[in-house]
This record gives C-alpha cells, sequence and structure tokens, in this order.
C-alpha cells in the first residue's frame, strides 16, 4: 500500500494511503498520545469504497519524523497540521476522521478552522477535560480486580516509559480498559494486529500535562461543516454523556452511539460502525 512522507513546514508527516486516488481523501488521526496509524490495523479498509484513507502518524509519533519541537507537541500544533496535511496531498476537499485523542484533534481543528473540513466524525472524544475526571472513581469499581491492579499500575508507569517496548506492555495492559467486556475474546488479536512504532517522549511529554487539556465544549457552536459523534455506551474514558454534549453543541451534528461497546466500537461492532461512517460520508462528501 503506498505511504508518503508528507512535508507540512517545520516537520514531515507520515500518511498510509489506502484507496483510489479519485475518491475525497478523509484524514484518519489515531489515539494515543503516543500510537499511530496502525491502532486501525485493517477495520477502516472496507471504507476505501467511498473515500481515500489518509492513515496519518501525527507529530513525532509513528514514522513521522521525530525532530518535531516538543514545544509543537500540542492539540493546537496537531490541528493545524491536519489543514498542511490536504494541502501537501493537494485535496481542496477532505473529511476528518479522529479517535479518543485523535478525537480531540480533530473536534479542536473544526473548532479551528470552521469549514476548512468537508465533514468531521468525532469517535470516543470529549469537549472537555472536565469528562474525563469520574475516570479515577469507575477504576476503583472496574472488574475483575486483577485487572483493576493491572490498569492502575501502567497508568502510573506512563509519566516514565522510556522504550517501544514498554509503551506496548502498557497498551497490552490497558486495552481491557477500553472494552465493554475488559475478557473480551478479540483483546489478543487486536492488541497484536494494532501493534505499531510508539513514541515514548510523546507520551511521557502529555501525562505530565494531562493529556493534552482539551476545552472547546463553549465553542461548538462555531463549528460549520457537517459533524457525525460517535460514542460506546459502556466507555470508560471518554463517556457517552461527553458524546452527548459535543453532539447538542455542534449545530446540525449526528449522533451515535453504539450500545454494546466501550472505547473500541471499531472492533467491538464493526459492521454497523462501518455502515455508520460510511453512510455519513457519502451524504456530506
Amino acid at each position: 500500500m503506498p505511504a508518503q512522507l508528507l512535508n507540512i513546514g517545520d516537520t514531515r508527516l507520515f500518511a498510509d494511503l489506502r484507496g483510489p486516488e479519485h475518491l475525497p481523501p478523509l484524514i484518519v488521526l489515531h489515539g494515543g498520545p503516543g500510537l499511530d496509524h496502525h491502532e486501525f490495523a485493517e477495520y477502516l479498509d472496507p471504507l476505501t469504497d467511498t473515500v481515500r484513507l489518509v492513515l496519518l502518524d501525527m507529530r513525532a509519533q509513528g514514522e513521522s519524523d521525530r525532530d518535531a519541537p516538543e514545544a509543537t507537541w500540542t492539540l493546537e500544533h496537531m490541528a493545524t497540521d491536519i489543514g498542511a496535511v490536504a494541502r501537501a496531498l493537494g485535496a481542496e476537499r477532505y473529511a476528518v476522521f479522529g479517535h479518543s485523542y485523535g478525537a480531540f484533534v480533530a473536534l479542536e481543528h473544526a473548532v479551528r478552522a470552521p469549514g476548512a473540513a468537508a465533514a468531521t466524525v468525532v469517535c470516543c472524544g470529549v469537549p472537555s477535560s472536565r469528562y474525563l475526571d469520574a475516570v479515577p472513581a469507575k477504576l476503583d469499581t472496574f472488574l475483575p480486580l486483577a485487572l483493576r491492579e493491572q490498569v492502575r499500575e501502567s497508568w502510573a508507569s506512563e509519566a516514565s516509559v522510556s522504550t517501544e517496548a514498554d509503551f506496548a506492555r502498557i497498551m497490552a495492559e490497558q486495552m481491557p480498559w477500553h472494552f465493554a467486556d475488559p475478557e473480551d475474546s478479540r483483546i489478543p488479536d487486536y492488541t497484536r494486529r494494532s501493534a505499531g512504532r510508539y513514541a515514548p517522549a510523546v507520551l511521557r511529554a502529555f501525562s505530565a500535562a494531562g493529556y493534552g487539556g482539551i476545552e472547546v465544549e463553549d465553542k461548538l457552536g462555531q463549528v460549520k461543516a457537517p459533524m457525525l459523534v460517535l460514542g460506546g455506551r459502556h466507555d470508560r474514558t471518554c463517556p457517552p454523556e461527553a458524546a452527548e454534549a459535543t453532539a447538542a453543541g455542534v449545530p446540525g451534528a449526528r449522533l451515535h452511539l453504539f450500545e454494546h461497546s466501550g472505547h473500541m466500537p471499531f472492533v467491538e461492532q464493526p459492521q454497523e460502525f462501518l455502515q455508520v461512517v460510511r453512510d455519513f460520508l457519502v451524504q456530506t462528501l
């Protein structure tokens, strides 16, 4: 599959391009921070009947150049990068899809550059960091107990992670938290398929800074283009209330909650996920 290093001025970003060139690009933003485009494995590939996937490694992450100054590892810079990526691709019309931390970036872009993207899909994100405040209390009741302690210890180690191997271990230890069923039989396969090139320095930096400080809830009314907001009914990190608030704040936004999913609906309910996203893209692009 073709891939490119896109020069966006102060650094180069890696993009895995999938699908026919004549279709409108969907710029896909991974979670983390510190992950890369492998998070999506092949789960989004069926959408290439509708869009050309641009699976992006955000600045200083994945296969992107690691020389981007730490001062630019911010939501604001990563949101600005989206427009630069579109220009590097020569795309006058494009859509954006963001999952988890990528959803924070997608929301920031939609607010900062109203109408620049023809459409935006926000998947399992929050419009304000206040929606993350309940996470510690949810962990206190997370079962089974052995997994609770495993997740607790892995979160504590994020601030000092130094190697890609340690980062990979942290991801494997945390994955049960992100599924509606923490003992879902698909977790080992997904963990294997989504392994990528991790960025420990980025995770350390964002861990120390509260994971980016997303705060756009009072600006959602500025969004001008169509938006699809997705959430998992059992998401312990980015709760359905956050998805509901985002959709309520964005004029004309559509909301879809996956009733049997946690934070990973494209893995937990893949067929419904693809249908909902495809229908939105067909109607808006």
